[in-house]
């Protein structure tokens, strides 16, 4: 057969859902089923399949971590049950696909102030590829903003570039590790994850006999880059990656204290400094263009920083 014009392969070309509701089903079943596997083993292989990007990276050395200082697999697991799916699915022409999924787990305290759901982010980079997690953020229901989606349930991605938006969600990774280090640019809002965080490491960094640096770097390539679904109000629900290096020196004399879970991922012998590295993924809110373009002087227009998940992925003795 020939053909003129655009040829549709596997959809590249075509705007399809990344999946139908009992595709996003069974790929969130099957993830639970690795997560369970791994984690009662303390084997990063059975999850390694399910999971990518920032979570996979944390999940993959927490694991690691875990298979050195209990080589007999976990004596405390408990299966991970998520229930009650609600399935946010984009479509959109070409890859990678992605869908979210917000589910209710056996980790919490339903109905009080322990109550949350997991908001995990699901993608697939070819038709040929399993389903992978490749973010996840743990939020109060309240927290979870709705977001918008069309008469046929299925929601538009935001263009990472997008316009619409108070700020493009591209830039997040390079605004939020370069916040982290100078307190610029004023992108996010105040609060835990920002000038909280900020503070904490403040007062770390001038412990007597020792001193802490930071680094921070943006990740924004392959499975690492930001992902954006589109909120009712004309805002996004972002996720995106950065990551953190904390090196600590001391004082000739002064030990440095190496948690067992560090052990476990360090190379080098510890001397005078220790260097972890961390992955740490954030779920924000950016607001619409209209409600104030850059912020001003009142905070609009900034971007709102619900959650993050921080993991070591590694360490390195100096």
């Amino acid at each position: 057969m020939t053909a003129t014009g655009c040829v549709t392969v596997h959809g590249e070309l075509a705007v399809v859902p990344a999946a139908t509701e009992a595709e996003a089903a069974l790929a969130l079943k099957e993830f639970t089923a690795a997560y369970n596997a791994a984690d009662k083993a303390y084997d990063p292989a059975l999850a390694a399949p399910r999971v990518t990007g920032a979570l996979g990276s944390v999940n993959q050395a927490g694991l690691k971590s875990r298979s050195v200082n209990y080589p007999d697999g976990n004596p405390r697991h408990t299966p991970l049950e998520l229930t009650d799916p609600r399935f946010t699915i984009t479509k959109k022409a070409g890859w990678p696909r992605y869908f979210v999924a917000d589910v209710d787990s056996n980790r919490d305290r339903d109905g009080g102030r322990q109550d949350n759901r997991w908001v995990i982010v699901f993608l697939r980079n070819g038709p040929d590829q399993l389903w992978r997690a490749a973010y996840l953020t743990i939020l109060a229901p309240a927290q979870i903003p709705a977001l918008r989606t069309g008469q046929d349930g299925f929601a538009t991605p935001v263009p990472v570039d997008s316009a619409t938006l108070a700020h493009r969600p591209r830039a997040l990774s390079d605004a939020y590790a370069s916040y982290l280090q100078t307190g610029s640019p004023r992108t996010f809002k105040d609060g835990p994850h920002t000038s909280g965080w900020r503070a904490s490491r403040a007062e770390e960094s001038r412990r007597p006999g020792r001193s802490k640096q930071y680094l921070d770097e943006p990740a924004t390539r392959g499975d690492f880059a930001p992902l954006a679904f589109p909120t009712e109000d004309g805002g996004a629900l972002v996720f995106f990656t950065v990551r953190n290096f904390e090196r600590e020196t001391a004082a000739k004399g002064v030990p440095i204290k190496i948690a067992p879970d560090v052990r476990a991922l360090l190379s080098g012998r510890v001397k005078s400094s220790l260097t972890k590295e961390r992955v740490s993924s954030q779920a924000v809110i950016v607001p619409p263009a209209k409600d104030g373009g850059e912020a001003d002087a009142k905070g609009g227009g900034k971007v709102d920083v619900l959650a993050r998940l921080t993991g070591l992925t590694s360490a390195k003795g100096a």
